[in-house]
């Protein structure tokens, strides 16, 4: 199952897992772009389920793992992914800003793992990839909501990985740093703007702080998440791991 998978990281992971010989399962809010992307995937020689739903929604997500089971089998690898939330500084957002980036980037990977946890457990086999973001461990002024609930899934990744390891699961999450996804288009745009210049001159700003000096294609990220999902990846559990070309400069 691969949350958000119509479009940009998401879609760049079901690729992956089809090229892999997965059957996948995945979802997303416009149809538009869900129809395109399944006969996409399909083309490619996929086995695919593709459903209309909203991860903010529980009701949707429920019906989404329903639909799953019933046409493609009980679920054994589950990746989490969401667009991210509101922009802004604290004193810009309101309740209702973090009240909804709540539902969609924190509960929705905590119903989805309530969800397809109980048959992992009972395959005693298991795979979970939480799809976050680099300023999990490196906040940014301008995503003060994503920075704060990020965070709060590399914490989820460490505690459920913990409860889940000895029944053969592990929980992983991957924190992308800048690929050029819509999303990562519309934040250049806005710093673009906060700071009197095009978007075409921030991107090469942001370029040139990257060791790697450049942009992340989404099919790096998408390898690096089917691995985790492979059985080769067996002893890796509840880490937060970034795919940045170099950006965090982290020690831990």
């Amino acid at each position: 199952m691969v949350a958000a998978g119509s479009k940009g990281l998401g879609r760049a992971i079901a690729t992956a897992l089809v090229r892999e010989g997965a059957r996948v399962s995945f979802c997303a809010r416009t149809r538009e772009a869900l129809v395109e992307t399944e006969a996409a995937l399909r083309a490619a020689g996929g086995d695919v389920l593709a459903t209309q739903a909203d991860v903010s929604r529980a009701d949707d997500l429920t019906r989404w793992h329903a639909a799953t089971v019933e046409q493609l089998g009980v679920p054994l690898l589950v990746v989490t992914n969401t667009g991210g939330p509101p922009t802004g500084q604290l004193e810009e957002l309101d309740e209702e800003a973090w009240t909804g980036a709540v539902q969609s980037t924190l509960l929705n990977v905590v119903r989805l793992c309530r969800l397809t946890l109980p048959a992992m457990r009972a395959a005693r086999y298991g795979r979970i990839v939480h799809l976050t973001s680099f300023v999990a461990k490196r906040p940014m002024p301008l995503l003060t909501i994503s920075s704060t609930l990020r965070a709060g899934l590399s914490a989820l990744t460490a505690t459920l990985a913990e409860q889940v390891a000895a029944d053969g699961i592990t929980v992983n999450a991957v924190l992308p740093g800048h690929f050029l996804t819509d999303r990562q288009i519309h934040l250049n745009e806005l710093r673009a703007k906060q700071h009197g210049t095009t978007r075409s001159e921030w991107e090469q700003r942001v370029q040139a702080e990257i060791p790697a000096r450049r942009f992340g294609r989404p099919e790096e990220l998408a390898d690096a998440v089917a691995f985790l999902l492979s059985e080769r990846a067996s002893y890796i559990t509840g880490t937060s791991i970034a795919i940045d070309g170099g950006l965090l400069r982290s020690t831990f």
